[in-house]
């Protein structure tokens, strides 16, 4: 097989492996919380580790940067979970904490990418 044909086998397994980092920080971590801690936090390293993977690292093949960004952090990531806690905080009148959840992910996701990518050497 040739490289095009597995780059779709490669993004499956590392998806596999971001889905399975994604549950898994989800049991570890927060478990009990009323806010969605697990969530916000894979998104936010997920955007610093995008932009910084991206940023500094040009040396890596085109290949390599869509298996890790499409496929591991993209599915380790998620904008549908983001969205779906976001709805059940509305409907359990945690309006305050839904919108802070809100304000935190977009502003934070920000925040991270920024710091995740490269800046040119000062002198």
């Amino acid at each position: 097989m040739e490289w095009i044909q597995l780059i779709y086998l490669y993004i499956g397994l590392a998806g596999s492996l971001g889905a399975i980092s994604r549950y898994l920080v989800g049991i570890l971590f927060f478990s009990n919380s009323l806010f969605p801690f697990a969530t916000l936090l894979v998104n936010l390293v997920g955007c610093y580790a995008l932009t910084f993977l991206t940023s500094r690292f040009f040396s890596l093949s085109s290949q390599l940067k869509t298996v890790i960004g499409t496929g591991f952090l993209g599915s380790f990531t998620t904008f549908s979970a983001l969205s779906v806690e976001t709805v059940e905080l509305f409907e359990q009148g945690k309006m305050l904490l839904a919108f802070l959840y809100i304000v935190v992910s977009i502003v934070g996701g920000i925040f991270m990418s920024n710091l995740g990518w490269k800046k040119e050497v000062m002198e």
